[in-house]
């Protein structure tokens, strides 16, 4: 797919699990994709390891909230391997426009050391990425977004694998069916919007049709 991503067509995408990657950050075009495992991390489950429980008691980072969400993605796009390019930075830039992306970040002494970013979806929270130039930075983000998410009645803090790969303990491996089943049910829960088949009333198939026509790939 090139051009522009249409923040619209994203938001139906994550409403059945689907995402845009791209090869590298200089790919002139994304591909979306729906992984037959997933990175599901239960929030109920979630445990601090002790060392960086110690490390949030000592307070050494400033936690911040959507205070620099294009800061975050860019910082994110800077390692090696990265499947952010230019058009998913603008995409989700417009996605947090609109308040479904957010960014949570550790500052200290006014720089940004560290932090990720994700989209926000009824009762469900899409890890994108996270980056660290600080010891425990990223780690201290992701606990700090693990309490809001609980705090604010979210169900799921779903990885996708992409950010399972960089946090590792804690992440639980759905099988595609039941990743599609566990978003039929927040959106449920959130909307009460679903046809007779209990799938979001917008339609899977109809998602997918537009996927499609913009290159959907399965992996």
């Amino acid at each position: 797919m090139t051009g522009p991503l249409d923040p619209d067509l994203l938001i139906r995408a994550y409403s059945i699990g689907v995402f845009p990657m791209a090869d590298d950050a200089a790919a002139e075009d994304v591909f979306w994709v729906e992984p037959k495992r997933r990175g599901v991390l239960p929030l109920d489950g979630f445990h601090l390891s002790r060392s960086l429980a110690k490390e949030l008691k000592r307070e050494r980072f400033e936690h911040r909230v959507d205070s620099a969400f294009d800061e975050v993605v860019a910082a994110c796009a800077e390692r090696d391997g990265t499947w952010i390019n230019g058009q998913i930075r603008t995409g989700y830039s417009a996605l947090h426009e609109r308040g479904f992306a957010h960014s949570v970040e550790c500052w200290r002494d006014g720089e940004l050391l560290g932090g990720l970013y994700g989209v926000r979806l009824a009762g469900a929270f899409f890890g994108e990425s996270m980056f660290s130039r600080a010891s425990n930075a990223s780690k201290a983000a992701l606990a700090h977004l693990v309490a809001r998410l609980k705090v604010g009645g979210f169900l799921l803090l779903d990885t996708g694998l992409r950010l399972a790969f960089q946090i590792v303990a804690n992440v639980v491996v759905g099988q595609r069916v039941e990743m599609h089943q566990l978003l039929d049910q927040r959106a449920d829960h959130h909307h009460g919007n679903a046809d007779a088949n209990g799938r979001p009333a917008d339609g899977r198939v109809d998602v997918e049709h537009d996927l499609l026509a913009c290159g959907l790939a399965y992996a």
